[in-house]
């Protein structure tokens, strides 16, 4: 069983907490709401080969709230070649905090 493990911590890179994350909010506009989803920026993303200059990443999910109204929230992210964030796009609800999805806990 080490043997697998050591196999594994090879080909994994060590990463200190959730850095290699960019968490999204949004809330419902049908419902209102409040939803989160992980991408994982060293997994998750795409390369964009849309000519743009630099090499550029993009990212596309849908949301599904646990409400039962069954509205679907479609997200297009794209990203830099860090990694960083360029531009963001929502249909179905609206982007909001982080604190704004925790108070929904309160």
């Amino acid at each position: 069983m080490k043997f697998f493990d050591n196999i594994v911590k090879y080909f994994t890179s060590p990463r200190s907490g959730d850095e290699g994350a960019y968490w999204v909010y949004v809330r419902c506009n049908q419902c209102g709401e409040p939803l989160r989803a992980r991408v994982n920026l060293y997994n998750d993303l795409s390369v964009d080969y849309q000519g743009r200059k630099g090499q550029t990443y993009h990212n596309h999910k849908t949301l599904v709230g646990r409400q039962g109204c069954f509205q679907r929230i479609e997200i297009e992210l794209r990203f830099n070649s860090n990694r960083k964030m360029l531009e963001r796009e929502i249909s179905g609800g609206t982007f909001i905090e982080a604190d704004e999805y925790s108070a929904r806990d309160r």
